[in-house]
């Protein structure tokens, strides 16, 4: 099981939002590159990063973050946020970033998801972001009436190399993660899933340890910031 300690990213901050609502956030002190250093001391090896700034323009707004962050750690690190076009994902690439995560762009048009997996080989992971089991997009705020499984089988031989299941209604709330939902998800996706949205305590992360095979990994954000998850019992998780 892959540890995904979270960075979101906005104002050179380290900040967690309720919900992906960006009026409901919690700014904390520690910068994303002093954060990423945190993660490393304690033996994390993959970084869980969203561009805020990015996901709000389209740009690639913090690619000199992210390009120190790797630069100085040498951590396995997903981006997200805001990537639209094939250009965003070769700076990412050659920044030395793992995964480049695509979400809206991709579920908007899947041609985008298909010839990005054709460039970029082992470097794609579809971000698919539900609320009550159906997609979500544009910062979580234009709602589909699409169901994320429905749309799953539609793409599912594009060639994702990763899958991350977000439970909006559980994200940023330590509410636990919807691990019935993202076990269905793994059970449909050829491709590796990561469980994203609402852990609360170590217990989370074991139980998600015993789900389907086909899941690699869990990604924690807020209950890190609050002191719910201490790293050190984290990290005694990484290869137990």
């Amino acid at each position: 099981m892959k540890i995904f300690p979270a960075i979101d990213i906005k104002g050179k901050k380290c900040v967690r939002l309720i919900k992906g609502d960006f009026n409901n956030k919690t700014e904390y002190e520690a910068s994303p590159v002093d954060q990423a250093g945190k993660y490393k001391d304690h033996g994390f090896k993959n970084l869980h990063i969203i561009d805020l700034d990015g996901a709000l323009t389209g740009e690639t707004v913090n690619i000199d973050t992210i390009e120190e962050i790797v630069g100085k750690f040498d951590l396995k690190i997903e981006i997200g946020g805001g990537i639209r076009n094939f250009e965003s994902i070769q700076k990412y690439t050659d920044a030395g970033v793992e995964k480049v995560i695509l979400g809206s762009a991709a579920i908007k048009d899947k041609n985008f998801l298909k010839e990005a997996c054709q460039k970029f080989p082992n470097k794609i992971a579809l971000g698919l972001d539900a609320k009550a089991g159906c997609l979500s997009v544009s910062g979580w705020k234009e709602n589909l009436n699409i169901l994320a499984l429905d749309f799953l089988k539609e793409v599912n031989d594009y060639g994702a190399s990763r899958l991350i299941y977000t439970d909006i209604n559980r994200d940023g709330t330590k509410a636990s993660p919807n691990l019935e939902e993202t076990s269905k998800v793994a059970d449909t996706s050829n491709c590796p899933v990561i469980i994203s949205g609402g852990v609360s305590s170590i217990d989370d992360v074991k139980k998600a340890k015993d789900l389907n095979k086909n899941i690699e990994g869990i990604i924690i954000g807020k209950a890190i910031y609050d002191g719910d998850i201490k790293l050190d019992e984290l990290a005694r998780e990484i290869d137990a």
